[in-house]
């Protein structure tokens, strides 16, 4: 699969730890101790922007202190890999979204995704005008299939394994997102094909039953052959500057406030 050209990105990091983040409470290790700001990584998100469109994924539990370290004042819609905590808890900070666009908030995932979503913050997705101005007010939006545009920007949801878990990854142009995974199905690496930038799941160095390893991500990032690849979702295991000292020419790990052009 091509990326299509004529769409440029921008991708702004807003979190590349762990569920626990990182530093942990309660650790004093190498890594949660250290004074590199790059090893301090809150939890896994994105803001995207492509095609006049600024597209968040996924609501972590610290998006607002994300959106104010990175002055992300504005979003068109949320797109969710999956409803794990580390990935939906800062639902209720998108009303200030709201706010600021003077309208709704439409958000796309999984129909299992966005059940569960209305299941664990369910005033959010009722409509009584008393509390309209102290809750997000949402719109969903169920991936069933393949690409989808919101606006002008093109989005192709890309199936992941987490253990035993479906969840998204998600293409924009030439650039692709795929966090939380274990397992890229073979289907999959087809939509990979041609990806120019890429961040993966790369948890720690020794196995885990949901994300990949660094080992393993890195060898399904040689196998995907993006130009630049950029891991996340790290846990204290993996320093930053001792890890990106090892890694193939080309891959680096992701820090919280990275940026770059695709």
């Amino acid at each position: 699969m091509k990326g299509d050209p004529a769409q440029g990105v921008e991708v702004i990091v807003l979190g590349t730890g762990t569920s626990h983040g990182v530093p942990m409470i309660g650790c004093e290790c190498p890594v949660c101790s250290s004074d590199d700001p790059h090893d301090h990584r809150t939890r896994c998100s994105i803001v995207v922007r492509c095609a006049g469109m600024s597209l968040l994924v996924d609501t972590t539990p610290e998006l607002r202190l994300q959106c104010l370290a990175q002055r992300i004042n504005h979003v068109d819609a949320v797109l969710f890999t999956h409803h794990h905590a580390d990935h939906v808890m800062g639902l209720d900070d998108l009303r200030r979204f709201n706010h600021l666009r003077k309208g709704v908030l439409p958000i796309y995932g999984m129909a299992g995704t966005l059940d569960r979503l209305q299941a664990m913050f369910p005033y959010a997705f009722q409509t009584h005008v008393r509390t309209q101005s102290s809750k997000p007010d949402l719109t969903r939006h169920e991936i069933d299939g393949g690409a989808f545009r919101i606006g002008e920007a093109r989005i192709t949801p890309i199936p992941l394994m987490h253990g035993q878990m479906p969840v998204l990854g998600f293409r924009f142009g030439d650039f692709a997102y795929c966090t939380d995974c274990n397992e890229i199905p073979e289907s999959s690496f087809a939509l990979l094909e041609g990806v120019s930038v890429l961040i993966l799941d790369a948890l720690r160095r020794r196995p885990h039953p949901t994300h990949f390893s660094l080992d393993e991500a890195v060898e399904a990032a040689r196998r995907i052959g993006a130009t630049r690849t950029y891991f996340t979702h790290i846990a204290h295991d993996l320093g930053h500057s001792e890890t990106n000292a090892v890694l193939d020419e080309g891959m680096r790990l992701a820090h919280d406030g990275l940026r770059f052009a695709v």
